[in-house]
């Protein structure tokens, strides 16, 4: 699968901009963002609808002061150079460091994940991803099983195996996701990770401890009656990829299932609620 990669530009005084215009473009079908004090790089699927057109973002960077924008198509095979030039270590929470195969010299933290994406969406750097992160560390996942749908990186799973889940499931429903959740899961020795590539038909009639769904607001409100079955009474789900002021609107849904709200958290606008099953 190839990608756009779309670099805005903007002046040091609005940096802010790196901040609020992934909240507009994931909206849009982008997958991946990079930020810094001056640009922002973001990356959709060539696949999706409108992408690498002018008008694409025409519209939506009017209403910013963005100094440039330029597209770049990016081959599948060359992703993983574009991602290595920009990808910087992360650490959540002081408890979890997320880096590349290639970075050393690194603080010690409780979990370590080594993740290499190859066009899939989870190094823990976007808002959703760190606080899906937070509130886990903040879990016991001890004996518990898992699912991870929408897996991308298998970040979250290969974080609830090493907090002692001793079975889990990741799903994702792109070809790419689906191979780089295995290689990242061999990577970091884990062995309990089984990727199925699907939609979220592909749970069938397993059930679950704990089912982790960062994706977005509305695959969540479509399959959240799919997720909220497979969840044993007493278990947890955990979602993000929506914003703060969606929060009502999925706990809403999420009470007619069954779910209650027991926490929530947002950063920079996005929002991560976790529920528990009556």
């Amino acid at each position: 699968m190839n990608y756009f990669e779309y670099q805005f530009t903007f002046s040091t005084e609005q940096a802010w901009i790196g901040d609020v215009l992934p909240q507009e473009l994931a909206e849009l079908g982008f997958e991946s963002f990079e930020a810094n004090e001056q640009s922002l790089r973001a990356y959709v699927s060539e696949q999706t609808p409108g992408a690498g057109t002018e008008q694409f973002v025409a519209d939506l960077t009017s209403a910013y002061p963005v100094k440039s924008v330029v597209i770049t198509l990016i081959p599948g095979q060359n992703w993983n150079a574009v991602w290595e030039s920009n990808f910087e270590p992360v650490i959540i929470d002081t408890r979890c460091l997320i880096k590349a195969p290639f970075h050393t010299g690194l603080p010690t933290c409780d979990f370590e994940i080594v993740i290499e994406p190859k066009m899939s969406f989870g190094t823990g750097h976007h808002a959703t991803t760190s606080q899906m992160i937070e509130q886990m560390l903040d879990m016991d996942f001890e004996g518990k099983t898992v699912l991870d749908m929408g897996c991308g990186t298998a970040v979250l799973a290969i974080l609830a195996e090493m907090k002692g889940a001793r079975e889990l499931l990741a799903i994702d429903i792109d070809e790419w996701p689906v191979e780089n959740s295995i290689e990242n899961a061999q990577r970091n020795h884990c062995t309990k990770i089984k990727v199925e590539q699907g939609d979220v038909s592909a749970i069938g009639n397993r059930m679950f401890d704990v089912v982790l769904a960062n994706i977005n607001r509305n695959i969540i409100l479509q399959d959240i009656d799919k997720y909220a079955a497979a969840i044993h009474a007493g278990g947890h789900l955990l979602t993000s990829g929506f914003y703060a002021h969606e929060i009502d609107q999925i706990a809403d849904k999420a009470a007619q299932l069954g779910l209650q709200k027991i926490a929530q958290r947002t950063k920079n606008d996005w929002a991560q609620v976790t529920f528990v099953k009556a």
